[in-house]
């Protein structure tokens, strides 16, 4: 895994892109998603991590993909590393709590609780999910997925959450990459760092979108535990 570095005292001090997931429950709120509206659709989620999103939208009928690095790998290993991860990040976290809204979750256990359900479940659906296409390997800015391919796309805590890690061409092909194999809409959440500050460069990039004729806004969204975390970047077709 890739090794980062970080002189930001105030940031949670993450030595590596942690394989963690958040709940159905926890994306509707982040992604401000009215399931009922995407219920004939096709949603991708990437890089979707240790998420369980896919598993519990199947078990709705809703017809979704997750897309990750790490999805060539089998259970157990997935399991590991994200068993080791969520240790990590609950560690670091502990440090910073200062920089978090816990209206969301009541202190770090039930956090704790609420990514271990997310990891149990997404492993759950796994090996069958992923003999059925609902797993694909994905390595960012490239997706191995045809124009327009799925109506909505969701992409969450990656993008401008390690803003400090990848430059700023790194983003911007990956952003047109997601737009690409969509047909509707793209999601990206937050648009701040681990240091709970607007990504830097976020001006640019809505600039460069509307040269490029695509239609972007910020939109509140109802969550909020990195604080200021409570808007998503929203691009969409006409």
């Amino acid at each position: 895994m890739m090794n980062f570095a970080h002189s930001t005292n105030d940031a949670i001090q993450l030595d590596r892109v942690v394989f963690i997931g958040r709940t159905l429950s926890e994306y509707v709120k982040l992604f401000d998603l009215d399931l009922s509206q995407w219920q004939k659709s096709q949603i991708l989620d990437c890089p979707a991590g240790a998420a369980s999103f896919v598993a519990e939208a199947q078990e709705m009928g809703i017809d979704a993909l997750a897309g990750d690095i790490l999805f060539n790998l089998d259970e157990g290993t997935l399991r590991a590393k994200g068993q080791a991860d969520l240790v990590h990040m609950l560690e670091r976290l502990a440090e910073v709590t200062h920089n978090y809204n816990w209206d969301c979750y009541q202190n770090i256990a039930q956090l704790n609780e609420y990514r271990q359900t997310a990891l149990e479940r997404f492993l759950a659906d796994y090996p069958d999910g992923r003999q059925a296409g609902r797993y694909v390997q994905t390595t960012l800015p490239k997706l191995p997925f045809s124009d327009r391919s799925f109506d909505l796309v969701l992409s969450g805590h990656f993008l401008f959450l390690y803003g400090d890690c990848f430059d700023y061409a790194f983003h911007w092909q990956t952003i047109l990459e997601l737009y690409r194999v969509c047909s509707q809409e793209v999601r990206i959440y937050p648009i701040q760092g681990k240091d709970a500050q607007p990504y830097p460069f976020l001006n640019n990039l809505i600039n460069d979108l509307n040269h490029a004729e695509i239609s972007v806004e910020i939109v509140n969204v109802p969550w909020e535990f990195l604080k200021g975390s409570n808007q998503i970047l929203r691009l969409w077709r006409a």
